[in-house]
């Protein structure tokens, strides 16, 4: 009897929306960490964003090189004409301003460990090419919620920044942010029903680690509907807690990776994964 090898065939994914051209108009810094990024570009018109937490795709010019080279979708990912892959992460589009038009997206800088985004935007200047593509994977809140859990790390703040904007005053807000230093601490905009808690990761544990703890503490009632993102692993390990160990109706918690811990410092290409 002999033995014939075989092979899956390739994950054939639905193509996303189409990459407008973009270039950098400002860049002004949040923080020690964190630097707002503004777009602006003819092919931004009709650009919109209708949903908070949503997600846009950044193409930037490949690790050494200054021009953008356009990538075509192969059915899995984008590939550039030589056959690698294009430097592309996802970010939460911040603001979008259509009588201009321009986007604006918040980069976290990763520094020394971080990758190609985070070393982009450290020295992005204006008239940079870019491109973006989305929006994709908004968040419509849930019906009926009595209070909010919104936990994520220094890659979740613009998200939880437009959940604190969007959520109605009345509703109690509990917020929960993870940074690796005291410099990745930026204002988010106030809101009346919520209180901020900064959590400072301790040297050498997991990113996410705090993030965690303070959704194992917390008092997840029946009426409390749960926004988290953040490092992937952590993530897997707040949705056991949140959906096997708790019971909580997967309709009333969001849980989003942003980001794998030792693959990039930022955001990888494709859109966030959630549960």
């Amino acid at each position: 009897m002999t033995s014939g090898s075989s092979s899956l065939p390739a994950r054939i994914r639905r193509e996303p929306p189409r990459f407008r051209r973009v270039t950098v108009d400002t860049t002004s810094r949040l923080g020690p960490r964190m630097v707002r990024v503004r777009f602006v570009g003819e092919e931004l018109d009709g650009f919109v964003v209708d949903e908070p937490a949503a997600s846009v795709r950044l193409l930037i010019p490949s690790p050494g090189s200054t021009e953008l080279v356009m990538p075509a979708w192969n059915g899995n990912v984008f590939l550039l004409p030589d056959g690698t892959r294009a430097a592309i992460r996802t970010f939460t589009p911040r603001f979008v301003d259509p009588a201009v038009p321009a986007l604006d997206i918040d980069i976290v800088l990763h520094g020394s460990t971080g990758g190609a985004a985070s070393a982009w935007a450290a020295t992005a200047s204006e008239g940079a090419a870019a491109a973006v593509s989305g929006p994709g994977l908004g968040y419509v809140a849930v019906g009926r919620a009595g209070r909010y859990l919104l936990v994520g790390d220094e890659t979740a703040i613009p998200a939880i920044s437009q959940l604190l904007e969007t959520l109605a005053d009345s509703i109690p807000v509990a917020v929960h942010i993870e940074v690796s230093e005291a410099g990745g601490r930026v204002p988010v905009p106030e809101h009346p029903g919520a209180t901020v808690t900064w959590h400072e990761l301790p040297a050498g544990a997991p990113p996410g680690d705090e993030l965690v703890g303070a959704v194992r503490t917390d008092t997840v009632t029946e009426d409390t509907v749960v926004w988290a993102a953040g490092e992937a692993a952590a993530m897997q390990r707040i949705r056991r807690h949140l959906f096997e160990e708790r019971g909580v109706p997967r309709g009333r918690a969001t849980v989003r990776g942003y980001w794998k811990h030792g693959r990039s410092g930022d955001p990888s290409e494709g859109d966030p994964s959630e549960d």
